[in-house]
């Protein structure tokens, strides 16, 4: 659900990017139906979502959610991360975050007819709603967590669960940095070699 750091993660490559954002629509092996540039993307989301689940940081935030939400803990973490990074955008990044937004969906645009149907209305909703700029306030991440807690099937606690980080949110900012680093690190090797 960090559409904002997967971005930011896939470097200035615009089919990594798409395939970063687009990468949650996206299952099964891989390249399927995807062109190889898109499918590359996605296979470097999964590759930081994995990198995710073994890092110190990330571990550290998922440990800060309150047994209530433990089991969303992923989730929240992914959202209190890119509330973070767009609230600090000018310390990750040169260019404003409006414009970087703007590049993003526009890359996917560009690409919706290589992603899955399934995707599109998510994807176009992000555009229009400005999803990703919206993360800089931590309205912008309440909204979210409300809208994904009215759409999930099961009963949740997603809805509120913007408290879990004002709770700590030094400790969260300190995690979020570590886990900036090192997630930056393991994409430019990922890069490297692929």
């Amino acid at each position: 659900m960090n559409f904002l750091a997967h971005a930011l993660l896939a470097g200035d490559d615009p089919a990594l990017i798409v395939g970063g954002v687009a990468g949650d629509w996206i299952k099964g092996v891989l390249p399927g139906t995807l062109p190889p540039d898109l499918a590359r993307g996605v296979a470097l989301h999964r590759a930081i979502d994995a990198h995710a689940e073994i890092d110190p940081a990330f571990c550290m935030s998922r440990t800060r959610i309150s047994p209530l939400r433990r089991r969303y803990a992923g989730v929240l973490v992914d959202m209190y991360y890119d509330h973070l990074l767009a609230r600090d955008w000018a310390q990750h990044h040169a260019q404003p975050l409006s414009a970087f937004c703007q590049d993003i969906y526009s890359h996917i645009e560009q690409r919706m007819g290589d992603l899955p149907e399934v995707s599109h209305p998510a994807l176009r909703m992000m555009a229009h709603e400005d999803w990703l700029s919206s993360y800089v306030d931590m309205q912008g991440i309440a909204d979210v967590l409300a809208r994904m807690s009215r759409r999930a099937r099961q009963p949740n606690p997603l809805l509120g669960g913007e408290a879990e980080f004002l709770a700590d949110e030094a400790g969260f900012e300190q995690d979020f940095h570590a886990w900036l680093a090192d997630a930056g690190a393991f994409c430019d090797r990922w890069r490297a070699i692929g």
